[in-house]
C-alpha cells in the first residue's frame, strides 16, 4: 500500500525551467499534482539601492522573450516617481512607446505559436517527440514556417528601430523617452521593399485566424474538452469603455459566467490582492482578497483580456473578436486550448495598431519628455504577452530603490497551470501508472497554452534536459525515461 510519484522535469518548450509531480495512491488514480517552478526568484532584493531611474534597464534582464514588457511596465512606474502620470505624458511619447509594446505582443505572440504551439496543433499530441518542433513544421510546411518567421522578425525590427537592440534596447526614460521616430524608419515598415510590410503583417495574422478557425471547427472534440474548467479572468482594459487595452487601463475581473468582480484603478491593485506560499514552488500565487485564496484567483492574457473586454479598438480583431464569443453565446470562454485561438486575435490587433501608429505623422514629433512634483512611490501596470504585468517601486529621499515588488503574468496564472496539470493528469492517468511520452506531453500541453514564462516569474534562467521518474511510495525508482 502507498503511492506512486510521476516526476516530470523540466517541462518543455516554454521559457525557462519547472517540474511537474503527478502523485497516483495505491489504487493508481491520481491524488494530487504540481507545477514546481524551481528556479530562484531574486530581482525583487537585488534591485535594491539601484537608482530609480536604472530600473527599466535591468528589469529587462528577467527574460529575452519580453524585455519591452518589463521594460516598460518599470517606465511607467518611474514616470510616477518623477511625478508623471499616464495622461500627463506627451502624445508622441505615449505612442511611441505604444508601438514599441505592439510590436512586442506581435512577435512574442507569433514565437508561441509558430514555433512552440504549432507543433502540437499541426503533427497531434501522440506524434513522436522528435517531430513536435519547429524545424519538423518547417520541413513538411515551408510557407507556414517562413511566414512565422518573418512575422516574428517585423515585430522585431519595430522594436530594434525604436529601442536600439530587438533585445535589451532602450527607449523609455523618466517622464517621457529618449528619441522620437524618423521618416526613413517609419517607411522600412510601411514601404514593404527590404521586409514584408505592416500590411502583409495584417494579412498574414488573419490567414492564421482563418486557419485555427477550421482547425477548431474539425478538432472540436478535444479542444473544447481538454483542461477546461471554469475561473475568473483578469486583465486592463480602456477607462471609460472597457475596450481591450494592452497599455494603460482600469483592471478589470469577471467570474467563469461573466460577472464583473472587479472594476478598479490600476494603482489601487495593493488594495484588492493578496500573494500565497507554498513550499514546493518558488511562484507566488495571487488572488483577489475580497474572495479568497480559494475563489479569488485568475487566468490571465489572451483568453482573460478577450473575457474581459467590451470590444477590440481595431475593425478586423474587432470581427474577431465576435465570432470568437459567438462560439460560448457570449457567455466567457473558459476552454483552455481557446488560448492559442485568442492570441491570433490579438496578434491580428497587433499588426492593425501598429499601422494606425505608423501613419500618424505626430509620431515624429520632439516634445518627448515630461516632468511634475517627485514622489516616493510608482505603480506600472501593463498587459504583457502572457497577461497582467505589475511593477511597483518605492526609493528614498536620494532616489535609491528600496522596495521592489513585480506579479508577473505567469505568477498570476499559477493556479490556473496547477488546475490544469491536476485536470489532464486525472484524465489520462487514473488506473494507467505506466510512462508513456504522449501522456506526459499532455500535461505539457496544458502548460504550453499559456505561454509561461518561467524565467520572468522567478527572476532567473535555467536550462535542463528532461528527466521523467516513476517511484514507488519508499522513493524507489522504478521507471525513468530521458530525453
Amino acid at each position: 500500500m502507498g503511492t506512486t510519484k510521476i516526476i516530470i522535469d523540466p517541462v518543455t518548450r516554454v521559457e525557462g525551467h519547472g517540474k511537474v509531480t503527478i502523485k497516483l495512491d495505491e489504487n493508481g488514480v491520481v491524488s494530487d499534482a504540481f507545477l514546481h517552478i524551481v528556479e530562484f526568484r531574486g530581482f525583487e532584493k537585488f534591485i535594491q539601492g539601484h537608482p530609480y531611474w536604472e530600473a527599466p534597464v535591468l528589469v529587462q534582464r528577467l527574460c529575452g522573450i519580453c524585455p519591452v514588457s518589463h521594460h516598460l511596465a518599470a517606465a511607467k512606474a518611474i514616470d510616477q516617481l518623477v511625478g508623471v502620470d499616464p495622461e500627463d505624458l506627451s502624445p508622441t511619447a505615449t505612442k511611441l512607446r505604444k508601438l514599441l509594446h505592439f510590436g512586442q505582443v506581435f512577435q512574442s505572440h507569433a514565437l508561441h505559436f509558430f514555433y512552440l504551439a504549432s507543433p502540437d496543433l499541426l503533427f497531434g499530441i501522440n506524434a513522436p517527440a522528435e517531430k513536435r518542433n519547429v524545424v519538423a513544421v518547417a520541413a513538411e510546411n515551408r510557407e507556414l514556417a517562413k511566414k512565422g518567421i518573418l512575422m516574428r522578425k517585423f515585430g522585431q525590427e519595430i522594436i530594434k528601430a525604436l529601442a536600439g537592440k530587438k533585445i535589451h534596447g532602450i527607449l523609455a526614460v523618466p517622464g517621457g523617452v529618449h528619441k522620437t521616430f524618423k521618416a526613413e524608419e517609419r517607411a522600412y515598415f510601411l514601404d514593404g521593399m527590404l521586409i514584408p510590410n505592416v500590411d502583409t503583417m495584417i494579412a498574414w495574422s488573419k490567414e492564421m485566424i482563418d486557419f485555427i478557425k477550421t482547425y477548431y471547427l474539425e478538432n472540436a472534440a478535444w479542444l473544447d474538452n481538454f483542461a477546461a474548467y471554469p475561473s475568473n479572468h483578469l486583465s486592463l482594459v480602456r477607462k471609460g469603455t472597457g475596450a481591450f487595452e494592452l497599455y494603460d487601463g482600469r483592471l478589470r475581473s469577471v467570474d467563469s459566467e461573466g460577472n464583473e468582480l472587479l472594476n478598479i484603478a490600476d494603482v489601487d491593485y495593493r488594495d484588492h490582492f493578496k500573494e500565497a506560499v507554498e513550499p514546493w514552488s518558488y511562484l507566488k500565487f495571487p488572488y483577489m482578497a475580497k474572495y479568497g485564496r480559494e475563489n479569488g484567483w485568475n487566468r490571465v492574457g489572451p483568453l482573460a483580456r478577450l473575457n474581459t473586454c467590451a470590444y477590440m479598438g481595431t475593425p478586423l480583431a474587432e470581427k474577431e473578436r465576435q465570432i470568437f464569443k459567438e462560439y460560448t453565446n457570449n457567455k466567457p470562454n473558459n476552454m483552455t486550448m481557446h488560448t492559442h485561438w485568442a492570441r491570433l486575435i490579438e496578434l491580428l490587433y497587433s499588426a492593425e495598431a501598429m499601422k494606425e501608429f505608423l501613419l500618424d505623422d505626430t509620431l515624429m514629433n520632439n516634445d518627448l519628455v515630461r516632468k511634475g512634483t517627485p514622489r516616493q512611490k510608482g505603480i506600472g501596470i501593463i498587459e504583457a504577452p502572457r497577461g497582467t504585468l505589475i511593477h511597483e517601486y518605492h526609493t528614498d529621499e536620494k532616489g535609491l530603490i528600496t522596495k521592489c515588488n513585480l506579479i508577473v503574468s505567469t505568477t498570476h496564472n499559477n493556479e490556473a497551470m496547477n488546475r490544469g496539470v491536476r485536470e489532464v493528469a486525472n484524465n489520462i492517468l487514473n488506473n494507467k501508472p505506466e510512462i508513456t511520452e504522449p501522456m506526459l506531453n499532455q500535461i505539457e500541453i496544458a502548460i504550453r497554452a499559456y505561454d509561461p514564462c518561467l524565467s520572468c516569474a522567478t527572476h532567473a534562467l535555467g536550462e535542463m534536459p528532461l528527466i521523467v521518474q516513476l517511484e514507488d511510495c519508499y522513493g524507489n525508482i522504478i521507471d525513468e525515461k530521458i530525453r
